[in-house]
């Protein structure tokens, strides 16, 4: 009798791991993954945070634009980490720019060229930008309107860019 509730015992095992194995919890990477971004912290006017993107950690800083002309909702400032590169800064504009668009980012003197794409403008020296952003505390964005029509001036927050950008250099190191 020992003897068969023993063998019952080990056929319920041998049963019972292949399902326990299928349900065994998810590792930290699929967990951050299926959670969405996760914020890093808020700083004045910039918030941090990190997501995963095909397996790979990605870290960004944004903020809105505190005054937009012509008035219009959507207008980001982002900082980004990715694994292949720093530094990559992108205005989303909250409209589609014209082809082969122009803006620029001036910060007290100093004027930073930007090429345009889609709804986004993107930092021809993200490295530049960003040290003139840490040393700045204001920028405006200027490029044409929607349609090509009048000129859209916007004006970015720099208050608390360089906390933020430190947490996302913390959080996504250099790789050497």
């Amino acid at each position: 009798m020992l003897y068969l509730i023993r063998l019952s015992a080990f056929c319920l095992a041998l049963i019972a791991l292949p399902a326990l194995a299928q349900q065994r919890p998810a590792t930290p990477a699929q967990q951050s993954a299926q959670a969405g971004p996760r914020q890093l912290g808020n700083f004045r006017d910039w918030t941090a945070a990190t997501y995963q993107e095909n397996g790979q950690k990605i870290c960004y800083a944004f903020t809105r634009a505190s005054k937009t002309e012509p008035n219009r909702q959507g207008v980001v400032l982002t900082v980004t980490h990715r694994p292949a590169g720093r530094d990559a800064v992108a205005l989303a504009a909250g409209y589609a720019y014209p082809r082969n668009a122009e803006v620029t980012m001036a910060i007290g003197q100093t004027n930073l060229p930007f090429y345009t794409g889609g709804n986004s403008a993107f930092a021809r020296d993200g490295a530049a930008v960003v040290a003139a952003m840490r040393g700045g505390s204001r920028a405006v964005m200027r490029g044409p309107g929607a349609g090509g029509r009048g000129t859209a001036n916007d004006q970015i927050s720099l208050a608390g860019f360089s906390a933020a950008y430190d947490a996302i250099a913390r959080e996504c190191p250099v790789r050497r």
